[in-house]
């Protein structure tokens, strides 16, 4: 197959992310000095940019593959909630699936870039577990967009903001085998081992090294041991552990390997965990073997992270550099 033709093959599938939702701000300005009051850059503000974050940006992300992203959360019932929710349609995306809470706040993450490089970073979130009643709304609302809706897979995506409590994870799990779709996880460590008998499960090297009772270092030997001890912990099909500027690990319970990433000029390496799992599930879902959908994260992992603040991966790109990796 051509790289056009396998990216074709991540197109028009329905997925359902359901996880925590965030408001990235970003407020860019140009550096020219040093304060005269601390010794910290002075930026010279110009303008304000709200993009799609945390769960939200795994939807982008699975969009610009060409597939269609389902979003479900709980957001706060305040201006930036209702900010989030303008922003969805705007980027060809269905709002339908957010909760809205009066007893939360929207989480927003905000940036200060001057020349293009990040500052500081101010966050604005509530991190407790969702109440019962919100936890029954969410579920309600898993239920109806997969009762709506053709949904292939369902993607977990956590940041530790309490949206995804064990509660929430154990029964919309049991929704989604219930349609039989493919079920991906991107954890964190407080709920790690909460998300027993899904499809994918990927962590990062740290959230391995955090989670098992034993050092864990980058040979394939080390890291088959901790696959194993999640298979045996989580009953999944599949580990992908990322592991950053050295690739990433993959075990289907069939055969394990270390995949090696290319070397990047490295800008910021926000969201690339976002663009990994979405592709890594359209891979699944499109029954690709695990070389191309290792390939494939690579790629978008580290192209996502040559440029500044939280994008998704541009299918141009992947496509050209995907072309590149089959000529080798």
């Amino acid at each position: 197959m051509t790289a056009k033709e396998i990216i074709q093959k991540l197109e028009n599938h329905e997925v359902l992310i359901v996880g925590d939702v965030m408001l990235d701000r970003y407020l860019m300005g140009n550096v020219s000095r040093i304060s005269p009051e601390a010794p910290v850059p002075v930026v010279l503000y110009q303008r304000t940019e709200d993009r799609l974050g945390g769960a939200a940006n795994v939807a982008l992300n699975v969009q610009a593959l060409g597939a269609v992203p389902i979003l479900c959360s709980v957001v706060g019932d305040d201006p930036d909630g209702y900010a989030l929710q303008q922003i969805l349609p705007v980027s060809g995306m269905r709002s339908e699936g957010l909760v809205f809470s009066k007893s939360r706040k929207t989480t927003v993450k905000t940036r200060v870039l001057g020349n293009n490089q990040q500052m500081l970073r101010i966050d604005q979130e509530d991190v407790h577990d969702l109440s019962e009643q919100e936890a029954d709304m969410l579920v309600r609302k898993v239920a109806e967009l997969l009762a709506r809706f053709p949904i292939k897979a369902l993607i977990f995506q956590d940041y530790n903001k309490g949206v995804l409590a064990p509660a929430v994870i154990q029964a919309v799990t049991d929704l989604a085998k219930k349609h039989g779709v493919i079920i991906s996880v991107d954890p964190k460590k407080a709920n790690f081992f909460a998300y027993r008998g899904v499809d994918l499960f990927k962590p990062n090297l740290k959230e391995i090294r955090d989670s098992v009772p034993f050092e864990v270092d980058t040979t394939l030997d080390s890291l088959k041991k901790a696959a194993d001890y999640l298979k045996n912990r989580l009953q999944n099909n599949v580990t992908m552990v990322t592991l950053s500027e050295k690739g990433l690990f993959l075990d289907d319970g069939d055969s394990a390997a270390l995949y090696p990433t290319i070397q990047r000029n490295v800008a910021d390496v926000s969201g690339a965990g976002d663009s990994v799992i979405g592709i890594a599930t359209l891979g699944l879902v499109a029954g690709l073997e695990n070389q191309l959908i290792a390939a494939l994260s690579n790629l978008s992992g580290g192209q996502v992270c040559e440029y500044p603040g939280v994008v998704p991966v541009q299918r141009s790109i992947l496509e050209a550099e995907l072309g590149q990796w089959l000529n080798q």
